[in-house]
């Protein structure tokens, strides 16, 4: 047995006794009674003792890395070990994490207070804890009274017609420009690069023109949700996003694919689309995030009050509602939002992780 210079001599003496051990079940003499002539019980025993010997040599090859590791941070190994850094740093990641709750949480536990929190005594105590009773009627006005249930609908209705139309552009899109690659992509990708440098801002008034008189239907879209649906879709940044993402998925299984005789349309609903779900999470957060706090295009498009969002119509009815019950309509249009998150965490989590479409 010849040894190299980088050998551990705790390794090469694990290994030799695992060799000898393995060595003397296979040689040595069969045990006497019952288990003499089982050679399933002789090969599950040899099995057990490859896997144990296994995991030891992992064992000594983990000490070894870690042993001569480099320092990659602020603080090495060796000043970890130490007990007053140990502890000093202990003792500011919890400070941290605790200022770091406080701003957080803070804000959307405080309006949650003052929407159970008579008016009077939020424009007297703010900051006493319920001096004269819970005000539950609060929540009641605010979700019947103020038709906090309505807008609410509306919202959701707007979002989820504005992430429809975001995921079909994006992901066409992206797949046209990355996975068909037609002569004229480049320029394609050019021209929807160029619209990223002009402000939104600018094309507000064209864009409303455009939605006022549509080409080719006839029929304003204004006071219809196809007017915040449609605009929603032509979003670049998404289609880039996108494009870069399928840009990184194997090519060899688009080829096999074809040579099974999975044509355009087939690779993308059964082959792209499996394969691209954390960037449909991306996009679908980016999407129902920008729908949700929108406040300028759907004030410009949707004038009739029984349609607005939220995030249009609360602002409006601030001046005539009581300080109590319009607080408790602004807790139940944060804490949704919150809740629909909690239920949908896993899925944006992964999403947002950006995961490769293929392991190994």
């Amino acid at each position: 047995m010849t040894l190299s210079p980088t050998d551990n001599p705790s390794e090469i003496g694990v290994v030799s006794q695992d060799s000898a051990a393995a060595a003397a079940g296979t040689s040595g003499p069969e045990p006497a009674g019952p288990e003499r002539g089982d050679p399933a019980r002789r090969a599950a025993d040899a099995s057990r003792s490859r896997r144990e010997a296994e995991q030891r040599r992992l064992r000594v090859r983990r000490r070894r890395a870690l042993d001569g590791v480099e320092d990659r941070g602020a603080l090495s190994v060796a000043d970890w070990r130490r007990p007053g850094i140990r502890w000093g740093m202990g003792s500011t990641h919890v400070l941290l994490l605790v200022v770091l709750v406080v701003v957080g949480l803070g804000p959307m536990l405080l309006l949650a207070k003052f929407a159970v929190t008579p008016t009077q005594d939020i424009l007297r105590t703010p900051m006493a804890v319920f001096p004269n009773g819970i005000a539950w009627d609060n929540l009641d006005k605010a979700w019947n009274d103020v038709q906090v249930s309505r807008y609410f609908l509306n919202t959701i209705w707007l979002a989820v017609g504005s992430w429809a139309a975001q995921i079909v552009v994006a992901t066409t899109g992206g797949y046209a420009l990355s996975v068909l690659r037609p002569r004229y992509g480049k320029v394609v990708q050019a021209l929807v690069l160029s619209t990223m440098f002009v402000p939104a801002i600018v094309l507000l008034v064209p864009l409303y023109l455009t939605i006022l008189d549509p080409p080719l239907l006839g029929q304003s879209l204004v006071n219809s949700f196809w007017a915040v649906w449609l605009p929603a879709g032509a979003s670049a940044f998404n289609v880039l996003l996108v494009q870069r993402f399928f840009d990184s998925l194997p090519r060899e299984v688009f080829e096999a694919a074809r040579v099974d005789g999975a044509g355009p349309y087939r690779l993308f609903w059964s082959i792209v689309l499996p394969m691209s779900r954390p960037i449909i999470g991306v996009v679908s957060v980016f999407a129902v995030i920008a729908a949700w706090k929108d406040f300028l295009w759907p004030l410009l498009v949707l004038k009739d009050p029984d349609i607005q969002p939220l995030s249009v119509r609360l602002p409006s009815i601030e001046a005539t509602t009581d300080l109590g019950v319009f607080l408790a309509s602004l807790a139940i249009s944060t804490l949704i939002p919150v809740a629909l998150f909690v239920v949908f965490q896993r899925m944006f989590l992964q999403g947002a992780g950006l995961g490769g479409a293929v392991k190994g």
